[in-house]
């Protein structure tokens, strides 16, 4: 197969594996947007502003690191499309008093897939593979205010091809826990390629994301509810209604959450001929019991299957 051939092909499996969101033709690493906290994810996929002992929240939210446990493990493990699957492991440690150290790592494996030539004879076959290295630094500021700062390794392998890619996340929260109130603003993947697939490509940014988002405890009621306004930086082709997610957490226990979401920009890019099938609505639950947690979220983030994510996590 000719390398133009073949590299067309790879891209255009990419391009449509990583359908998370309305894609943008000059940014890639597309899955950085796909939900790595099962929490997260059942608010509707973008919150940043639940305060949870919960360390897979360094994914969307390194300022809410503070909150989280010393020496802390979190897996993740989403079904994403088919044979296409999302896998993370993350760490935090406390540093001294007010200081949180996360490293985590990510990868999105689109399977085996077919290699042939310009008559359609099966050659061999090739894998696809998008990787994501970090680490973040978190602080408490004072009492109420806690920031973080990430940075990212991104390495993408499609069959012989491979290319790089250094990102920054930028947080901030503020959390009064009297009354109840959370208030977050993240941007996320500032940066770019350092290496492409081919010399002669243009290098692309990664998929820039600032949102900002809130969250609400009730004294007299179990609930908590969350508003994000998500990728507001991009208004092509989005009405404003659809930078919205919603979300709200059932708590019955200080063990146990169920939570609802509806994402409203999934559900209009991914309605196929007039019918959302339920795309934009999330659900999941979690359960804490004493270092051990675990977490359940169903969401469909491409139009050709729904997902199934699932969080573990340990408090060594």
């Amino acid at each position: 197969m000719g390398m133009s051939k073949k590299m067309g092909m790879l891209w255009m499996v990419a391009t449509m594996s990583v359908a998370t969101f309305a894609q943008d033709g000059r940014q890639g690493y597309q899955f950085l947007n796909i939900p790595v906290s099962a929490h997260s994810a059942a608010l509707g996929g973008a919150n940043i502003s639940i305060v949870e002992d919960d360390a897979t929240m360094m994914w969307t939210n390194a300022a809410l690191m503070t909150n989280v446990s010393d020496n802390s493990i979190a897996l993740s493990f989403n079904s994403y499309i088919r044979s296409s699957y999302l896998m993370s492991a993350g760490y935090t440690k406390a540093i001294g008093e007010r200081g949180t150290w996360a490293l985590g790592a990510q990868m999105l494996n689109y399977g085996k897939m077919d290699e042939t030539d310009e008559t359609g004879a099966v050659l061999g076959s090739f894998s696809a593979k998008d990787m994501n290295f970090q680490t973040s630094y978190s602080y408490m500021l004072n009492d109420r205010w806690s920031g973080a700062i990430v940075a990212k390794v991104l390495v993408s392998n499609y069959a012989n091809y491979s290319s790089t890619a250094m990102g920054a996340d930028l947080a901030l929260n503020y959390f009064d826990e009297e009354r109840g109130i959370s208030f977050s603003t993240v941007g996320r993947n500032l940066g770019g390629q350092l290496s492409t697939f081919h010399e002669d490509e243009k290098r692309q940014a990664l998929p820039f994301n600032w949102a900002f988002g809130i969250s609400k405890d009730f004294e007299n009621a179990p609930l908590r509810i969350s508003l994000t306004a998500d990728d507001i930086t991009n208004w092509e082709d989005i009405k404003f209604i659809q930078h919205f997610v919603l979300g709200v957490d059932i708590l019955p226990s200080n063990n146990t959450w169920i939570a609802l979401g509806y994402n409203f920009r999934r559900a209009h890019e991914m309605k196929v001929q007039d019918k959302g099938h339920w795309a934009g609505f999330c659900i999941g639950a979690g359960l804490n019991v004493k270092k051990f947690k675990v977490g359940v979220a169903y969401g469909k983030y491409h139009v050709a299957s729904s997902s199934i994510l699932i969080n573990a996590g340990f408090s060594l």
